[in-house]
Formats: structure tokens, sequence, C-alpha cells
């Protein structure tokens, strides 16, 4: 039987971080741009990369609210392709991760 309480909490903490993260994100994006063309040219290749971290971040959260929906429902740990159990190690790495390994392969 998994530990629902451990996941809970690892999903949670990391909820936080990466509100932390995408907080820090938008105001980097928001910040006055530089008035040196060559800075400025340079700050909007950066932000490009924030804004790819960022819409990661945003795919992430999105996980992470699913994996609480399923804990909250019961189905947390179960496979909803092939009902089968999701390894814990799989859970471990990945404690968002919906589908279990024969189905991601699939």
């Amino acid at each position: 039987m998994l530990d629902t309480a451990q996941f809970k909490d690892r999903l949670l903490g990391r909820k936080h971080e990466l509100y932390r993260l995408l907080h820090r994100i938008e105001s980097d994006l928001e910040a006055t741009p530089n008035p040196d063309a060559e800075e400025r040219a340079t700050e909007r290749e950066n932000d490009e990369v924030l804004e790819e971290i960022g819409n990661t971040g945003l795919g992430e959260l999105a996980a992470i609210d699913a994996a609480l929906n399923r804990i909250e429902a019961g189905t947390f740990g179960i496979c909803p392709k092939c009902g089968q159990p999701i390894s814990p190690a799989r859970l471990a790495a990945v404690p968002h991760a919906a589908l279990c390994e024969e189905c991601i392969k699939r």
C-alpha cells in the first residue's frame, strides 16, 4: 500500500517551489528593458529561455494538481490506461506520474 500522505507532502512541496520559480520568472520578464541595443538582444534571448522554463513549470503544475486529485479520489498509483499499479520506483522518481512504465512505452 502506498503512503499517499508522503506523496502528497512531496507534491505540495514541489508545487510551492514551482510557484516561487514562476513568480521570479514573471518578475524577470516584466523588468524594464535595458536601453542598450546589444543588451536588449541578449535579454530577449534570455526571455525566451525563461518563457520555456515557465511553460515547462506550468505543465508540471498541472501534472501535480492531477496527482493531488488522484490522491483525493483514491486512484493515486493506479495507471488509468491498464488499471495496474504504478511501480513505487517510478512514483519515487516522478511522484506526479500518471501512467505505468508499460503504458508510457506504448
